[in-house]
């Protein structure tokens, strides 16, 4: 039976290949499934070599909002991307112990009747374990599956069996998806970047993951699947500073032998995304990998501790919405609580890259209310006077010579006890209980290490926190309304 399944791969491929030679310039590779929207594969992002590369690298200008939702599925991956036109793509769905159901879940509370796109970054059954699920719900149930990608390398178990059953059974299109394509998902740019041909690695299915970069507008998305050391020297080597992105998704679920210097170094992400079980069985994510993301201030969320996570861009601006409040210091993410797969927490927004996105268009994930408190004139006295990012030489060698300045403005002692100081990223440092600010003083606090007293305090990071290019400072007090919050650039 397993044979006939990798034979009905290899035919559909066959099929799309013989379709593509067949068409004419500038049409579809392949009929798709919906007449009304062409879901096949087409040209993608140029190599750093090629001569094309200047055309294609510029991007759409974004019309509304782009959500990406990292779905917490425990020990697998799950991403749902919505564009502004309504149009989804879901890549993986999970493990194969759940057989779908939290992704069925949590695409049925987002109010999801369709899936455009589906995409198979790999055969591992942590990565398709709710295909078959999944496929059979929208065949049967709700509008369907528009076409289902993957990367034609086939696995021995049930899970992959039953995801091929699925798609014979219920008649959906499957393209066998390799670098240089692009898929049609209206509203977002999607650009096909692994696996190259020929397979890397002697075929490893890791190695040879779907490798997906999404642009809106100024803003960037990398969705690794389970890529390692090989796929990730081969995309550095390839696209160089093209896979510059906002959002990364650190690979094999932040495994060591992913999520390297060297990628880190073209993609500069400003937010890295791991999902992960809370007490998986492979240690899942690996200390080397928290420690290079930490070594570069990336603020790292973790489906374990912050529970489903998901993004929104208008093209310039990010909002991050987490189920729960957790570290985002790479090196201390262990510290937050578990959040249970399934949980239906409403997301709240923690944070925003950029300036905040204006209501209207796309509505904000599970529709939460966020306002942000601010301060009335009638609030504490408290003003930030020197904001000084830019630690002299190496900054994390340093840190102590990067700090902030504040004042007491007012005519009464402040007591600070309990008062908290965070960045965009949501760094926090609190301020130590019975500390008092006179009026006319000033204290400073430094990012490092030291002795706190009446004129200095310590953060007692191991890393910078103020982004050199910009950031905003936020301090609330100890009942958690805003007293101050200041942007700078």
């Amino acid at each position: 039976m397993l044979g006939n399944r990798r034979a009905l791969l290899v035919v559909l491929v066959l099929i799309v290949m013989l379709s593509g030679c067949a068409a004419s310039p500038g049409g579809p590779a392949v009929p798709s499934v919906d007449e009304s929207t062409d879901t096949s594969p087409t040209s993608s992002i140029a190599p750093t070599d090629s001569p094309t590369q200047n055309q294609t690298t510029t991007a759409q200008t974004p019309n509304g909002t782009l959500e990406v939702h990292f779905i917490n599925v425990g020990q697998g991956a799950s991403t749902l991307i919505v564009t502004p036109t309504g149009e989804t793509m879901l890549i993986d769905t999970g493990d194969w112990r759940d057989e779908g159901e939290h992704v069925i879940d949590y695409l049925d509370a987002q109010g999801i009747d369709r899936i455009d796109h589906l995409v198979t970054t790999h055969a591992d059954a942590d990565h398709i374990g709710g295909h078959a699920a999944v496929i059979e719900y929208y065949e049967t149930e709700k509008d369907g599956i528009g076409a289902v990608y993957d990367p034609g390398l086939s696995a021995s178990s049930a899970t992959y069996e039953r995801y091929l059953d699925a798609i014979e059974e219920h008649d959906v299109q499957l393209y066998e998806t390799r670098a240089g394509d692009t898929l049609p998902l209206d509203g977002a740019e999607v650009s096909v970047l692994g696996p190259p041909e020929p397979y890397l690695a002697n075929e490893d299915r890791n190695e040879n993951s779907i490798v997906l970069l999404v642009r809106h507008g100024e803003t960037g998305f990398l969705f690794q699947g389970d890529a390692e050391a090989e796929q990730e020297e081969y995309l550095v080597d390839r696209y160089g500073d093209q896979l510059n992105v906002t959002v990364l998704q650190a690979g094999h679920h932040g495994s060591r032998s992913s999520t390297d210097e060297e990628l880190l170094d073209v993609t500069e992400p400003q937010v890295a995304v791991i999902s992960s079980a809370y007490d998986s069985q492979y240690d899942h994510p690996h200390t080397e990998t928290l420690q290079r993301l930490a070594d570069r201030s990336i603020p790292t969320y973790w489906t374990a501790t912050h529970g489903t996570t998901a993004f929104r861009s208008n093209g310039s601006a990010v909002e991050v919405w987490t189920q729960q409040s957790a570290p985002t210091t790479a090196t201390a993410i262990r510290d937050g609580s578990p959040v249970e797969p399934g949980s239906d927490v409403s997301l709240e927004l923690r944070m925003t890259l950029g300036a905040a996105i204006a209501d209207g268009g796309t509505d904000t994930p599970e529709s939460s209310s966020t306002e942000t408190e601010t301060a009335d004139d009638e609030g504490p006295a408290l003003s930030l006077v020197e904001i000084h990012a830019d630690a002299e030489g190496t900054e994390n060698e340093n840190l102590n010579d990067e700090y902030l300045v504040f004042e007491n403005t007012g005519e009464d002692a402040l007591d600070l006890s309990g008062w908290q100081v965070a960045d965009s990223a949501d760094h926090t440092y609190t301020v130590p209980d019975g500390f008092t600010l006179a009026p006319g003083e000033r204290v400073t606090l430094h990012t490092g290490s030291g002795t706190d007293i009446a004129t200095d305090l310590y953060w007692g990071s191991g890393s910078a926190i103020w982004n050199n290019g910009g950031d905003t400072v936020t301090v609330t007090d100890s009942s958690d309304a805003v007293v101050l919050q200041e942007e700078y650039s």
